[in-house]
């Protein structure tokens, strides 16, 4: 099924959550909503949930008009940070409890319930545990439960609020694995909020970045960290040396840092440098390392230009062997991102 927000504005008080939204998700696509606190990016879930109604716009399933309909009749199962398991029932009960709780020709036969739990009991890998209660699994456990819930009554679209957040990072990573084999194997529209970058850019097909309650990039992973459209998705997706400075004759200044500009117009601008798109290069501007810091095949080094100017780079260790700290380096950009300020 598909989604489609159009001009979505929601306040809260004197607070505009959501300014003008809109945004379209495909049939069986995984689409990550990233943004800091306060992006608007639960809110627009909410939304598109009918858990919140908006005050303009549109949401559309397909092509039906479902702006003020509920959540029950827009079919949609919802994944909560905080689980929300009932801790009396069993991990079983949990997950047949939306179908439990249907009314006559609705509710489906009780042989056929148990099927489709064990069916997702299998799914989500949680097979011989459908007897334990909720406080006798893990955190990861419990979440895996959750989905399985959700999946159960066979949603239209899957909605999953901060899934990983209450998990520690091991668990988060091993998660996000599984919930996009489950995606996989089920092919049900997935909308994710996170404010984990790499949790989106590992997981999704593509991404949505709110800020302030604005879209400002969508695109697939791969695009929104190599090609921002903003200094905001610049800064917020992916490790960046930021420069305020000018630009002049396509090349952008800021005290000793020269970097490539091509295209942009003189005058103010703000710069961004990724630590990996910095080479060593005898033509480049000079930085002393301060601080080395080997991590896997990467060595992470911070250096400071003449100028006082810091910035963080990353070079892989087989062949900067020899770096040490104090050494006088030569540093040139590979690649570039420069939006006039």
């Amino acid at each position: 099924m598909t989604i489609t927000a159009r001009q979505i504005e929601k306040s809260f008080g004197r607070y505009p959550a959501l300014n003008g939204v809109s945004l379209e998700i495909a049939e069986g696509e995984l689409l990550a909503l990233l943004g800091p606190s306060g992006s608007g990016k639960t809110t627009l879930l909410r939304v598109i949930a009918g858990l919140e109604f908006p005050e303009k716009g549109q949401v559309l399933f397909d092509e039906t008009d479902m702006t003020f309909s509920g959540a029950a009749a827009r079919g949609v199962g919802f994944v909560f940070q905080q689980y929300a398991l009932f801790r009396h029932m069993t991990v079983a009960r949990n997950i047949a409890f939306g179908l439990d709780v249907r009314k006559g020709k609705a509710k489906p036969p009780r042989a056929e319930i148990a099927r489709r739990v064990d069916d997702l009991l299998k799914l989500v890998e949680l097979d011989g545990l459908g007897s334990r209660f909720p406080n006798q699994l893990s955190g990861g456990q419990r979440q895996r439960v959750a989905l399985a819930r959700a999946l159960a009554v066979n949603p239209r679209v899957l909605l999953l609020d901060e899934p990983f957040g209450a998990l520690d990072a091991t668990v988060r990573k091993s998660l996000r694995k599984e919930l996009r084999r489950i995606h996989d194997a089920t092919g049900v529209t997935t909308i994710f909020v996170t404010h984990d970058q790499e949790e989106a850019l590992e997981l999704a097909d593509r991404v949505a970045i709110l800020n302030l309650g604005v879209v400002e990039q969508v695109g697939m992973p791969q695009q929104v960290h190599d090609a921002p459209a903003s200094p905001f998705v610049c800064g917020f997706v992916g490790a960046t040396n930021r420069f305020e400075g000018s630009v002049s004759g396509g090349r952008f200044r800021a005290g000793d840092v020269v970097l490539p500009a091509a295209g942009v117009a003189d005058g103010p601008a703000v710069g961004f440098l990724r630590p990996h798109e910095v080479a060593l290069d005898d033509g480049g501007f000079e930085a002393t390392a301060q601080r080395i810091t080997p991590q896997g095949p990467v060595l992470q080094v911070e250096a400071v230009t003449p100028g006082g100017v810091h910035l963080e780079t990353a070079f892989a260790r087989q062949g900067a062997e020899g770096l040490r700290v104090g050494a006088v380096l030569k540093l040139a950009a590979l690649k570039a991102h420069v939006f006039p300020a």
